[in-house]
């Protein structure tokens, strides 16, 4: 099984970036001898990746595919895609929390969802050649993160200071997993909703509500993922769906099938890692 082949690691960010910064990770997987595509299912972050093995294809279609960019960043994604190595992978990646990216770029972030874009397009080319170049060079993870910290910590500026209404809804929906309704965060200044979605979509790419919907469904992709859980009925109830209808539905939509089949599913061994 491709799962048992992969080896995935996790590592903690400088102190000055734990704020922005959820981890960064390393993959590498052996070449398949039959690759397989694998469901990307959305995870509410934006990520900065270096692919530093072979090229990875990411299908616009059934058929038809793109080369990822080496080194690029994942914006928020609403729906699920499809990828497929062309040999070994070897990936290193930042995973940024909802509102981390916007403080180090000044293109909205609502101008990088559901797609790729090379880190040129959003830091010049001459500083994205000369970090992508160090990253290559990099003998090992350790060096990698020092070069990504230093570049990141350069960028931290304070005119871009994340809005503190948007921090404190992403905040408020992240220690509820998903379920906090946006009129309740807005209970004392309901006049101020109009600008928070505003500036939720300029700063985290994506309308609150689908953020929340995007957290909801990944506890309840955790559960569905610990041997030990209970049945979907639980599961939906747990997270805080209405009922087991309306969990379906939000899972059919953020991945494409239901859940099921998730468990089922090998070409989701990929999300399954994440997710564990």
């Amino acid at each position: 099984m491709i799962e048992q082949e992969m080896d995935y690691q996790t590592y903690n960010p400088h102190t000055d970036l734990k704020s922005l910064i959820s981890c960064y990770w390393t993959l590498k997987v052996p070449m398949q001898t039959e690759p397989q595509k694998q469901r990307i299912v959305p995870d509410g972050c934006i990520e900065v990746a270096f692919i530093l093995g072979d090229d990875i294809r990411r299908y616009t279609s059934d058929n038809e595919f793109i080369l990822q960019p080496r080194a690029m960043v994942l914006g928020q994604t609403i729906e699920p895609f499809f990828i497929e190595p062309t040999g070994f992978v070897n990936t290193f990646a930042v995973r940024f929390y909802p509102y981390g990216f916007a403080n180090f770029v000044s293109e909205p972030i609502k101008n990088l969802v559901n797609k790729e874009t090379p880190i040129q397009q959003l830091f010049g080319m001459q500083t994205a050649d000369d970090l992508e170049q160090k990253m290559i060079k990099a003998v090992n993870t350790e060096q990698r993160i020092r070069i990504i910290e230093k570049f990141l910590l350069d960028r931290l500026n304070d005119e871009k200071t994340i809005n503190s209404i948007v921090k404190d809804t992403v905040d408020s929906l992240l220690s509820t997993n998903g379920s906090a309704s946006i009129a309740s965060i807005f209970k004392d200044k309901p006049s101020k909703r109009r600008q928070l979605e505003r500036n939720f979509r300029k700063q985290i790419g994506v309308s609150p509500k689908q953020l929340g919907k995007v957290i909801r469904l990944q506890t309840a992709l955790k559960m569905l993922l610990d041997p030990k859980s209970e049945n979907l009925t639980d599961i939906a109830y747990k997270s805080d769906y209405f009922d087991q209808a309306h969990f379906i539905k939000d899972f059919r939509e953020f991945t494409g099938i239901n859940p099921k089949e998730f468990i089922a599913n090998e070409g989701l061994a990929l999300s399954a890692l994440f997710y564990k």
